[in-house]
């Protein structure tokens, strides 16, 4: 069977947001964690979300692995291909966003591509071309202090110029209220124009709506992944109410929390996870003088009563971050914390943690990568853009991967709930 919807994530957290959406949209969807290898299997489905960790590796690095996905994609037929980034256009000067995108419109042939991280539910909004977080722009918002893609500037057409080999156009709010036609008509003028990229206002989920019918024949699209919700009605499958719930309930297991998320969002998630678990913050500064820190938090978490969620995480205000990066560089810093983790969630899994909810894009994809998760089925929402998802291919382990922006201060508590 073809594919209709392709994606290509562009971090792990994104993946399972994005799949959520298309299964919560009615299609059948699988998520694998790289490009799959040969003989994996993806079942009767409809759409596939391939997730990368390629958001912050070297440019280059980043296109050939989306490139390898691409190809994956296409000889099972892909009709519509997604390339899918932060809602909040995580990037730097470099990229990783527009060289990418060059590479698979290039590669599809395609004339034009939308830019639209809009996400309105997560408070995510284009207005006039610039991303809005809240009622702030993305350059005042806390996204500014992010230790691996600080975001201070928030025009998008600026910002995807800056990054691409080609021009950028804009469809503003006034055309997209004006509905489907309106933006179809608008990207044949950005045609016309030899710009290759429009970035597209969206405001509210009926912009997303219409955009999405718009699209219906474009080659590749560009965005955050509330964009996919229009996108199924395409291939003339309806919404669902709900979708089942990948993990059985009422069977207690044994839970870990990791976090290496420096966002103001998870920061504010811990304070109220610490005051109901118990906590252990890993010590960056021993971490790099290469002390027992693995090891001791190996030791802590097993010293924990079984029955209960215990906390081990990273995360740190702005001033510490900054701290840390002057001392040992942005990248060294991100990834002695990354890795720690990553080692952390193993032995916690081997030890018989059958539950997992991580925080934080970079530290999603550092713990599948040592876990070596290949892929994982949609369960149920616990926040918008955040899931459920269970193992496939191995034995079930329930996981939930959080991009450190989303979800509300009782996340943690919600997520358990909904575990059951």
């Amino acid at each position: 069977m073809s594919i209709l919807l392709g994606v290509i994530a562009d971090d792990f957290t994104g993946a399972t947001d994005i799949a959520n959406i298309i299964a919560r949209e009615g299609m059948k969807v699988a998520m694998t964690i790289g490009v799959p290898r040969d003989g994996f299997e993806i079942g009767d489905t409809q759409a596939v979300v391939v997730a990368l960790k390629s958001r912050t590796i070297p440019a280059a690095d980043a296109v050939a692995q989306s490139l390898k996905a691409l190809a994956w994609l296409n000889e099972r037929g892909a009709q519509q291909i997604f390339f899918k980034y932060c809602s909040t256009f995580d990037s730097t000067a470099e990229g990783n966003i527009g060289p990418v995108a060059d590479a698979l419109a290039e590669a599809l042939g395609a004339e034009i591509a939308v830019v639209c991280p809009a996400f309105p539910k997560n408070g995510r909004t284009v207005f006039n071309g610039h991303l809005f977080v809240g009622r702030q722009l993305l350059q005042d918002s806390p996204m500014k202090d992010h230790p691996l893609t600080p975001m201070r500037r928030s025009d998008l057409v600026a910002l995807m110029a800056e990054q691409s080999a080609h021009a950028v156009g804009l469809v503003p709010h006034d055309v997209v209220s004006s509905g489907e036609t309106a933006i179809a008509e608008a990207f044949v003028r950005a045609i016309a124009a030899d710009q290759r990229y429009a970035v597209v206002d969206a405001i509210n989920d009926d912009h997303l709506r219409a955009l999405g019918r718009a699209v219906r024949n474009h080659k590749l699209l560009t965005g955050g992944s509330a964009l996919a919700m229009g996108l199924p009605a395409n291939f003339g499958i309806a919404p669902r109410a709900s979708h089942e719930a990948a993990q059985s309930k009422g069977t207690p297991v044994k839970t870990a929390i990791l976090s290496g998320s420096c966002s103001a969002a998870t920061r504010q998630q811990l304070v109220r996870a610490k005051e109901l678990w118990p906590s252990l913050k890993i010590d960056l500064d021993a971490l790099a003088e290469n002390r027992p820190v693995v090891e001791e938090a190996i030791a802590w978490a097993s010293a924990q009563p079984q029955d209960r969620p215990i906390v081990i995480y990273g995360s740190a205000d702005p001033a510490e971050v900054e701290a840390n990066q002057q001392r040992y560089g942005r990248q060294r810093a991100g990834e002695l914390m990354e890795h720690a983790l990553a080692a952390i969630s193993k032995a916690l899994v081997a030890d018989g943690v059958g539950r997992l909810l991580v925080a934080g894009g970079e530290t999603s994809g550092a713990v599948i990568s040592a876990l070596a998760i290949e892929g994982l089925s949609i369960g149920e929402e616990i926040a918008p853009g955040v899931p459920w998802t269970v193992t496939l291919s191995q034995s079930p382990l329930q996981v939930a991967l959080k991009s450190g922006n989303f979800g509300g201060p009782d996340f943690f508590e919600r997520a358990l709930e909904i575990a059951g």
